[in-house]
This record gives structure tokens, sequence and C-alpha cells, in this order.
């Protein structure tokens, strides 16, 4: 069949094989390109595995210091007429990438949530790896089915007083009003419980109890600060909160993990396009800005230059590395530079529907979006007929 993109909302319902492969393929090149790190991990779980800095994060791994790993995620395949997500595409590509490079790589697609998904993905490392030496959670969902059977699902909405501001539309690249009102408690709460730390513990409990953490085992998980734009509607709405549960998580994790000698960190990164962030009302203005800036100043990475700058430099860096004060890593120093935020600041109230390709770079942040979902590389035939059907060897139990 022939593909195009389909989007509704800040959703596309169609993925092109053949450009997520050519995505994950950019992305190794990349990584290539910053020569093998003698310090990296060997043997990595990656507990979101399959898109944004999850799945960038194997690729530091894997083609950065030869790491074997193991992906989790939640992916459909290609059904009928209906394209597989691309999540499913990306991750059947990787691991036929690693695996021509001579790599281990293995996957299991389940709910990350489930004690079925975390015994499973134990008997895995039993198996193949006997232990792993890193653990990095980056899951993304809108809905958790907590382990008493309830499902809590999180809201993006901000804390104690509306939220007036403006999206993108990404069809019609024109401005749209939107307006949020508060959360309920109950709203913040279900927020946290879905994308806060305490799954994040879990993890870490299972594989602290089944024996499978090598001994100096680091474990990472993911957030976001952001500049002062977007506070009203991210860290100081039901999302900040959920991230704020991230360092309490990492904090409680710091004892455990010392079992092994290892250590629990979060990294805060920049601004980008994620499937989590096209989500968010109101950062389609702020990120069109932040790349137009980070842009003209060639700072502007993606995840792939995030995660690998993280390993090469920090986590892993072979020397001892700064951590805020709140023991976070820093990946957003960029981002929040003066000048950077300075220019946000000065256009946030001046973007219109006429000088939105002026001051802003809209064009960059759809193309992101697009490319997120295999579309818009160059080399790619978008007018070639391709099997939307592409198989994906899964392991047991998943």
């Amino acid at each position: 069949m022939i593909i195009k993109p389909k989007i509704k909302g800040f959703l596309c319902t169609a993925c092109h094989p053949t450009g997520c492969e050519m995505d994950v393929k950019q992305q190794i090149a990349h990584v290539e390109s910053q020569g093998k790190n003698p310090n990296g991990p060997k043997r990595v779980l990656v507990i979101g595995a399959s898109g944004g800095y999850g799945l960038a994060s194997r690729i530091s791994a894997a083609f950065g210091s030869d790491a074997a790993t193991i992906g989790v995620f939640f992916e459909r395949p290609a059904v009928r007429k209906r394209t597989a997500s691309a999540g499913w595409y990306k991750s059947a590509a990787f691991t036929q990438l690693a695996q021509d490079a001579g790599l281990y790589a293995e996957n299991i697609n389940g709910d990350a949530f489930s004690v079925e998904i975390k015994q499973a993905t134990i008997d895995l490392i039993r198996r193949d790896l006997g232990q792993i030496d890193m653990v990095i959670y980056s899951l993304a969902a809108p809905a958790r089915q907590l382990p008493d059977g309830n499902v809590v699902r999180s809201a993006l909405k901000p804390i104690g007083e509306s939220f007036k501001g403006a999206t993108i539309d990404f069809n019609s690249a024109e401005l749209r009003s939107i307006e949020l009102e508060p959360a309920e408690q109950q709203e913040i709460d279900d927020t946290v419980q879905v994308m806060g730390g305490e799954d994040w513990e879990l993890w870490i409990q299972a594989l602290l109890e089944a024996g499978v953490l090598a001994d100096g085992c680091v474990t990472t998980n993911y957030t976001y600060l952001g500049g002062e734009a977007t506070w009203p509607i991210y860290y100081h709405g039901t999302i900040g909160r959920a991230k704020v549960d991230l360092d309490r998580a990492a904090k409680a994790l710091q004892e455990p993990m010392a079992s092994v000698n290892g250590k629990a960190y979060v990294a805060v990164m920049k601004g980008l396009m994620t499937q989590a962030a096209s989500a968010i009302p109101g950062m389609a203005v702020y990120l069109s800005l932040l790349f137009k800036i980070m842009k003209s100043e060639g700072t502007h990475e993606g995840c792939i230059e995030q995660t690998t700058r993280l390993f090469n430099t920090r986590l892993f860096s072979g020397e001892v590395f700064d951590v805020d004060d709140q023991g976070r890593v820093r990946l957003d120093d960029w981002e929040l530079r003066d000048e950077i935020q300075a220019f946000v600041k000065s256009q946030w109230s001046k973007v219109t529907n006429e000088n939105l390709d002026e001051i802003t770079d809209f064009a960059g942040y759809r193309d992101a979006f697009l490319q997120m979902h295999g579309f818009g590389f160059e080399g790619v035939d978008y007018d070639a007929e391709v099997d939307p059907d592409v198989p994906m060897v899964l392991a047991a139990g998943s």
C-alpha cells in the first residue's frame, strides 16, 4: 500500500515503515560518529524502548558501547489496512540493525506496568544475560492499571487556576486559543500514579529481589523542567507534580540501589518533539520558538544527541560529573541559557498567524512530528507501495 500521513489533532494515525527505519539508521549514524565509549554500559534494560528518549538511549548504548539490550514496550503490529505503530516499526528496525552488527537485542511487548511483564523481563535477563548494569525507565503512557486492578488515567491540566494560551494546528498551521480548567485533586493524584516514580520503584524492587542487577548498576529516569513560559501548564500543572514524584522516587531508590553499589538518577532533558510533548497544550508555540533560536545558535539537539551526550559526558565519562541541588543530571543546560530563554520570552506574545513562519520554526517542529511517524525523510519514496506488515520476533511471555 501507499502510506501517507493522517493527522488528527496531535496524533498521526498512519506510520511509514521505511521512514521509521531511516530514522533509526540516522540515529545510529550519529552515535557511531561520536566513537565508542569504553566506559559505557554492556547489558541494558530499557523500559519504554520504542520511541523518544527510550529508543535513543537504547541506540546510544548498543552502538556507542556495544551493549546487549532488552527493550520493553507496548506497540501494535499492522492489522489489515492499518499500519503498525511507529514504535513497532522502529523497534523492528533497531532489532534487525543491531543483530546485523552482532549485538544482542531482544524485545518484550506488553504492559510494562504489569507484574507479568516484569516477571517475563526477569526471566529473559536470567536466561540470556545473567545480570544487567543499566536500567533506563522512559515510559510515557496515558493510563496505568494499578497492582490492585484499578485503572487510573493522567490529565494534562493546570493546578489552582485556569490556563489560557495558544497552540498550533498541525494541519492548518494556524494558532488556536485554548483554555483549560484547573485539575481536581483526584486528577492530580491519578496523574502522579501514571507518570510519577512509583512504577520505576516497583521495577527496581522486582529486579533487585530477583538478583539480576549487577554490581555498580545505574538506573535513570527522564524528566523535563522547561522554561518559565511553559510552567503554568507544565511544571506547575499535573504533569509537574508527577515530575516532582520522580525526584522523590530517585531519592527513595538510593538506599536499595546502594545494596549493589548502584545509583539512581533523574536526567533533566531539553524540550523537543516526542509523542508526549506533542500532546501537551501550549507546547507547540514554546518548542517552535525554542527550535528557532537554538538552531540559529547551533545548540539544537534531538533525542539521540541528548542521550549520547548524557552517556559520554555524564553517566559514563569515566569522571565525576556535576548534579544539581536535587541530585539530578542536567542536559537542559543549553536550553536554559539566558539568551535562549530571553528570546522565547520576548517573542512568546508576539506570535500570530501572519508571522508564524518568520519568528518561529513551526516548519521544523512539524517536520519533527512527521519524522516521528516515518514521514519527511530524504531518500524515502513516499509514492512507492510498501508492505505495512513488518515482522518482529518477541521474547516469550510478551
